[in-house]
């Protein structure tokens, strides 16, 4: 079996993609490594990445994203797809809560109504009370799962069934921004290409600072201009296709929806992203990530591939099996 599916079907992945007022990023950074539990680096021989040196600069002075970046403080894959039955060690996650904690989008009435049938009516607070967090490629092997009232269980399988069903979906923005199980950057002068192993998607970026167009069509990707802030890439975009979710429990948005990436590089082996949501329709106010933690791969192999449908998904089969013998 795929280790990937192996991982969801015995493994609750927490990856929540989104939010909180950002914090200095070499002090979180070296916070971060001070504070965090080494349980997983300690079986496996990895430890958190030291800094590495100084940033890296291209010609013109700016800092030089390129690389092959995986989430968390190891710099390697397998690091992202850990996680057992409860919280994954901080060392493999793009940041820890228990450090810089993130906030919950604010959902204006109607998003929140449209939000709520999407998830099926499956309730976070029902689910808290059996220790169950769903924040996406959370298995139905989850501890407690069979504690669950029925109407529970099944909202629970059909909304993973849901997330599931569209693996074959483009990732769009700003999901492509967090790399997923590992993303490379190439760097040339007023372009930035971004490429990640899922399905090996991609995009190129403009960071010219040329402004966005009159009336663009959307796109998975959306319309990205990106420009340069001091040290940060900052990448503006709009005209995202609505088909895209934000998160696994952020399943929509409007047509007014405009995100803003911010890149950086405070040292050789870290990478920090960020990401701003704002959309009228959906939001009270404009939602803020934390900052993410990716380090530079230490091993010197290319950047992996994965793509849905070539190989039978034995994990949505095993969902939706289960799902069956709940009945209607």
């Amino acid at each position: 079996m795929n280790h990937r599916l192996i991982v969801l079907l015995a493994a609750v992945s927490v990856l929540p993609l989104l939010c909180v007022t950002p914090m200095n990023s070499s002090a979180q950074q070296k916070k971060a490594v001070e504070e965090l539990d080494n349980s997983y680096a300690k079986n496996t021989g990895l430890k958190p990445l030291p800094p590495g040196g100084p940033t890296p600069r291209t010609a013109d002075g700016h800092p030089d994203l390129s690389g092959i970046w995986f989430s968390g403080l190891l710099g390697t894959e397998d690091a992202t797809l850990v996680g057992s039955y409860g919280e994954s060690d901080p060392a493999t996650r793009a940041f820890d809560p228990k450090v810089t904690p993130e906030e919950k989008p604010s959902f204006t009435p109607w998003a929140a109504a449209k939000l709520k049938e999407m998830m099926f009516n499956l309730d976070p607070n029902i689910l808290r009370q059996y220790g169950i967090t769903y924040t996406g490629a959370t298995s139905p092997g989850e501890v407690n799962f069979d504690k669950l009232p029925l109407d529970q269980k099944k909202a629970f399988l059909d909304v993973e069934i849901a997330r599931i069903s569209r693996d074959c979906m483009p990732f769009g923005v700003p999901g492509i921004g967090g790399g997923l199980h590992g993303m490379q950057f190439v760097q040339t002068p007023g372009q930035l290409v971004q490429l990640v192993d899922a399905n090996h998607d991609f995009r190129v970026i403009p960071t010219d600072g040329q402004p966005h167009t009159k009336d663009p069509d959307p796109k998975f990707n959306g319309e990205e201009r990106g420009h340069w802030e001091g040290d940060v890439l900052v990448i503006d975009t709009i005209a995202i296709d609505e088909r895209v979710w934000n998160s696994a429990t952020w399943r929509f948005h409007s047509d007014q929806e405009h995100v803003i990436e911010r890149y950086s590089r405070p040292s050789k082996n870290y990478l920090t992203y960020e990401v701003t949501i704002d959309d009228p329709k959906v939001l009270t106010k404009p939602w803020h990530s934390a900052p993410h933690r990716f380090t530079l791969s230490v091993n010197k192999e290319p950047l992996g591939e994965w793509y849905c449908g070539v190989e039978p998904n034995e994990a949505l089969e095993h969902i939706k099996e289960l799902r069956q013998q709940l009945g209607n």
